[in-house]
Order: C-alpha cells, then sequence, then structure tokens
C-alpha cells in the first residue's frame, strides 16, 4: 500500500473506498483490516472497505484484474459493492466493511488490494478522472 501511494502521489486521505483482498479467512482478512486500519490511521473510519470475492468466489490468478473492474465501476457508478453474507465480523473496526449492500458514496480514489501465493502483494489505486 506504502508503495502505491508513494507511486501515485496520493494520500490515504484521498480514497473513499478500499476493495480488500478479503478471502473469507479470519485470519487473512483480520491482517488485511489490522493492516489498512493502521495505514489509513485517522482517515480509517471514513473509508468504506469491502470483499468482491463474496460474489464472485476466489478466481485465483484472475482475481486482481477483476477486483480492478469492481474498482474502476464502483468510481464511475458512485456505488460501494458490498460483502456479502457479511454475518459475524471476526471483530469490531472503524471501517464501514459494506455488509450485505450496496452504498452509494462520493468516490475519486479507489485502492484495490491484492495478495497472492507465495507473498505477491499488491496494491494499485485508481482515480476519476474529470
Amino acid at each position: 500500500m506504502k508503495a502505491a501511494f508513494r507511486n501515485g502521489r496520493m494520500q490515504p486521505e484521498d480514497v473513499q473506498y478500499i476493495n480488500a483482498h478479503g478471502t473469507s479467512t479470519p485470519m487473512g482478512d483480520d491482517l488485511e483490516l489490522q493492516a489498512v486500519e493502521r495505514f489509513f490511521g485517522d482517515h480509517a473510519s471514513k473509508v468504506a472497505m469491502s470483499s468482491t470475492k463474496s460474489a464472485t468466489g476466489h478466481l485465483l490468478g484472475a482475481a486482481g484484474a477483476i477486483e480492478a473492474v469492481f474498482s474502476i465501476m464502483a468510481i464511475r457508478d458512485q456505488v460501494v459493492p458490498p460483502t456479502l453474507n457479511l454475518e459475524n465480523p471476526s471483530r469490531e473496526s472503524v471501517i464501514d466493511r459494506v455488509a450485505k449492500q450496496a452504498q452509494p458514496r462520493a468516490i475519486n480514489v479507489v485502492l484495490s488490494n491484492s495478495f497472492g501465493f507465495g507473498g505477491t502483494n499488491a496494491s494499485i489505486l485508481f482515480k476519476k478522472v474529470a
């Protein structure tokens, strides 16, 4: 995430939505949530974060690509996609995890996280253009 923001010349405060890697594994999801909370600091309470894998399943090598499409569509449609079936989060967070229902929201910048086998980790930022 740090590299994406550095390369994109952006700050966490620029982001309204995060497309989480979120695979519904408590350990992995909690680690990602903790990393996002730590990186975003006080701004964490102002972002929405959801896992679109809840709708598509884990598409392995194609997961990052489809999540990029969801991220771009969130900007285009000004809607945060939901995390389907999020009934009992494993822990509390100040981050809105968009449980079960999409949310209309002004979105200019989206962060999409993708974590792969063997420690391949990537974060990409998408920004609305005028």
